[in-house]
């Protein structure tokens, strides 16, 4: 897993499963930290090229997503593949979640 970090925006690649659960945990918190306290700007965590995910690192994102509303911010999840979208539908934590619309292609 890549973990980098672009302004508000946290930039995931690779796998995102139980063996990378801690490490995206502990950079998603730290990132949450640094932008949430005195900031105006909501958190996004780009997802494009995730390339497989299973539930427990979707319940790290569900977990994420209610601290940053806790401290009335949000957190979005951008360039969600057909995987990620189906498991977050699979898990109903689409519910928890908030994912950026994608543009319709013309």
């Amino acid at each position: 897993m890549e973990i980098i970090t672009d302004g508000p925006m946290l930039v995931l690649s690779g796998e995102f499963d139980v063996r990378s659960t801690w490490e995206v945990r502990a950079a998603l918190y730290q990132h949450l930290e640094e932008h949430l306290e005195g900031h105006d700007e909501d958190v996004v965590i780009d997802m494009t090229d995730v390339t497989t995910i299973d539930v427990t690192a979707l319940k790290v994102l569900a977990v994420a997503t209610r601290e940053a509303m806790r401290h009335g911010h949000h957190l979005t999840l951008r360039g969600c593949g057909p995987q990620v979208r189906r498991m977050l539908h699979i898990s109903r934590l689409i519910r928890v979640v908030e994912v950026e619309r994608q543009a319709a292609s013309a």
